[in-house]
C-alpha cells in the first residue's frame, strides 16, 4: 500500500517566531501561541521578522463545511516530488523541501528574505480521517489544496414488522 500524503490537522508542529519584538508584543504572542519558538533574524529593512530565518514556515488556511473540511496552503518554489502529505488518526502533515537553485555566496546578499530548506506543518482535526477518501490538488500557482470529508455518521435503519 502506498502511503498516503496525508497526516494531522489543527495543531501545528511549525515553529515560528522573533527574537527582536517589544516585551509587549513578546507577552502577547507567547500567550497566544503554545507552539515553541526560535529567534528570527530580523531584516535590516523593515522591522518585521524576516522569513528566510524562520525554520519550516508554511502559511495554512483551513475551512470546515457540512461534510467535509478543505486546507490550503501556498507553497512556491516546491516541485510536487518534494511535497508529502501524511495522515495518521486524525492528524494531516505537509512536508516538504524547498531547493535553491543557484548557490549565492552569504556575503553577496543585499537582502535574504526566501525561506529554502526542509518544511513541516501538522494539523489536528477533530474527527479520525479516512486517508482513502482524502484528496488533494497542487496547481499552477503553486497552491496545495486538501479535501478531507468529515466521518460518515452511522446510519440507524427501522425494521417494520
Amino acid at each position: 500500500m502506498i502511503p498516503s500524503p496525508f497526516h494531522g490537522i489543527f495543531s501545528s508542529s511549525l515553529k515560528a517566531g522573533g527574537d527582536a519584538l517589544s516585551d509587549a508584543k513578546k507577552t502577547k504572542s507567547q500567550s497566544q501561541s503554545a507552539h515553541k519558538t526560535e529567534p528570527v533574524q530580523k531584516s535590516d529593512f523593515s522591522d518585521t521578522p524576516n522569513p528566510a530565518r524562520t525554520k519550516g514556515q508554511v502559511a495554512l488556511d483551513v475551512f470546515e463545511f457540512d461534510n467535509y473540511f478543505i486546507l490550503k496552503a501556498p507553497i512556491a518554489g516546491v516541485k510536487l516530488s518534494d511535497l508529502d502529505i501524511e495522515i495518521t488518526d486524525n492528524v494531516v502533515t505537509i512536508r516538504g523541501r524547498r531547493v535553491q537553485a543557484d548557490q549565492i555566496p552569504e556575503n553577496q546578499y543585499y537582502v535574504k528574505e526566501c525561506f529554502w530548506g526542509e518544511f513541516e506543518r501538522s494539523v489536528t482535526l477533530p474527527f479520525n480521517v479516512d486517508p482513502r477518501r482524502v484528496k488533494a490538488t497542487f496547481n499552477k500557482e503553486c497552491i496545495l489544496k486538501i479535501l478531507v470529508p468529515k466521518e460518515e455518521k452511522v446510519k440507524i435503519i427501522r425494521i417494520n414488522e
